[in-house]
């Protein structure tokens, strides 16, 4: 039985302003126009007879992995929501001990959900090969066949072989200077470390008790204070907060005797940079990436994606070039890597613009901050048919909604009427009210907050029928 894991947590700062730590690039479709790379993730699993997968993600994240789910009719597939991130060891031994309560001991195939694969069938007669080796007790790696002198990955270094394919793996190593990637490349030994595996579950978590008991210790109490919430699994806070951080290949894979490497060569790559996005695209025959409304002269090699506005370049090369609705950024190809120094900029500065963007997804649809200045705040509200804003009130600001389609039923104190459109209602300062759209197509609104505070933390909920506090 093959339990494919998919681990969905990473934040993927360096492809800001497109990547956000609520709305991180695992959940955005950058290589593919009308899948997320999550998405996408999925769909490569069809056809080699896998159970349904197992997300790992973050709490913060758990209605839009949700919602992604939901979107290819896997409504059944379970998320173990990490309330902190503790790193890949402890984010497996959670998903490990989890499966070996539903099954007898199967088979894991952990995956990012952030990874492309252009070759479909040739990822999965990979995974094909790995199987008997996986069912032999053998914890197997999957190393991607370089193209190129590549100093942001890690290698791993081929030993003997196994057989059926898979061979010994002789040492793990860290990022390489250019001078030692080239000698690598050269050798024909070395691979690049995907990150991905495949073992069984038993096997793992007996290697992370002989190596890191610990890490097993906190994993074990964090499930067991858990609690099951809808398809979400939730972890006892206290209990993982504990756990020490690790990888799994510091963990286990580096320490283990039965680690072995299976070739993979089926067109991957992590898109870790928008150089790497750029390298993946289809091109013109300057070598440009256009996505959006984009008007060019005589540009090369450059990357541009516009999310909500006209953008012209004219006379540039090796540029990336990424507009949204808040934030514009223009780097160099070569300097692609230091956009995460932005993102600390802004972190340190206090600014949100590395938290979300200005469209914000929640599990009854999506708001997007159209205005905002002194004491007022304008809001374009779209709520899904059949979903239910929380029943709620704030201290410090009213509420005035324009219905702009659709139909609204409110709820504003001891009163509950329908708003129709061109209609409008008046939540004042304190009252307890709920917004929910009753009809079978989406209600869009207007809504107008002024006060004092303007704050999303300005909300008492008395009643959610998504289980948030």
């Amino acid at each position: 039985m093959l339990f494919p894991i998919i681990m969905a947590g990473g934040s993927g700062s360096r492809l800001w302003p497109l990547s956000r730590q609520l709305n991180p690039k695992q959940f955005l479709p950058l290589a593919d126009a009308d899948f997320s790379m999550l998405q996408a993730t999925i769909q490569r699993l069809d056809g080699l007879g896998a159970e349904l997968p197992r997300l790992i993600c973050n709490e913060q994240h758990r209605f839009l992995a949700a919602e992604q789910l939901r979107l290819l009719g896997l409504n059944k597939a379970g998320i173990l929501l990490e309330p902190v991130g503790r790193n890949t060891a402890p984010a497996i031994a959670l998903a490990a001990l989890q499966a070996c309560s539903e099954a007898q001991d199967p088979i894991l195939l952990v995956l990012a959900a952030d990874h492309l694969i252009k070759d479909v069938a040739a990822f999965q007669a990979c995974i094909q090969t790995a199987l008997p080796l996986a069912q032999d007790g053998k914890l197997v790696t999957f190393g991607i066949v370089p193209t190129h002198a590549e100093t942001g990955y890690g290698y791993i270094e081929q030993g003997g072989d196994v057989g059926i394919g898979g061979f010994r793996v002789n040492r793990f190593v860290e990022k390489p200077d250019l001078v030692t990637a080239q000698e690598y490349l050269a050798s024909g030994s070395y691979f690049w470390n995907s990150g991905m595996f495949m073992f069984r579950a038993s096997r793992y978590l007996e290697e992370l008790e002989s190596y890191r008991p610990d890490i097993l210790a906190a994993c074990r109490a964090a499930l067991a204070g858990g609690s099951q919430d809808m398809h979400f699994t939730r972890v006892d806070e206290a209990a993982f907060a504990a756990c020490p951080d690790d990888s799994v290949d510091y963990a286990v894979m580096e320490k283990t005797a039965d680690a072995v490497m299976v070739p993979l060569d089926a067109g991957w790559s992590d898109i870790g940079s928008w150089t790497a996005l750029w390298d993946v695209s289809d091109k013109d025959q300057q070598g440009n990436v256009f996505k959006g409304d984009v008007l060019n002269q005589q540009s090369r090699n450059t990357y541009v994606h516009a999310d909500s506005r006209l953008v012209a370049t004219v006379g540039l090369d090796d540029l990336v070039i990424v507009e949204t609705k808040d934030a514009v950024l223009v780097a160099h190809k070569d300097h692609v890597q230091d956009v995460k120094k932005i993102v600390e900029q802004l972190k340190s500065g206090s600014r949100t613009e590395h938290i979300n963007h200005r469209e914000v997804y929640r599990p009854w649809g999506v708001y997007d901050s159209v205005d905002n200045g002194h004491r007022y705040q304008v809001k374009r509200i779209t709520v899904k048919p059949g979903a239910k804003l929380s029943v709620q009130m704030h201290h410090h600001r009213a509420e005035h909604w324009i219905v702009v389609s659709g139909t609204a039923k409110v709820t504003n104190g001891e009163k509950t009427y329908l708003v129709c459109e061109n209609e409008s209602t008046y939540i004042p300062i304190g009252q307890i009210h709920a917004l929910e759209n009753p009809g079978v197509i989406p209600l869009e609104l207007i809504e107008v907050q002024s006060g004092s505070y303007l704050g999303e933390d300005d909300i008492v909920r008395f009643e959610d029928k998504y289980g948030r506090t």
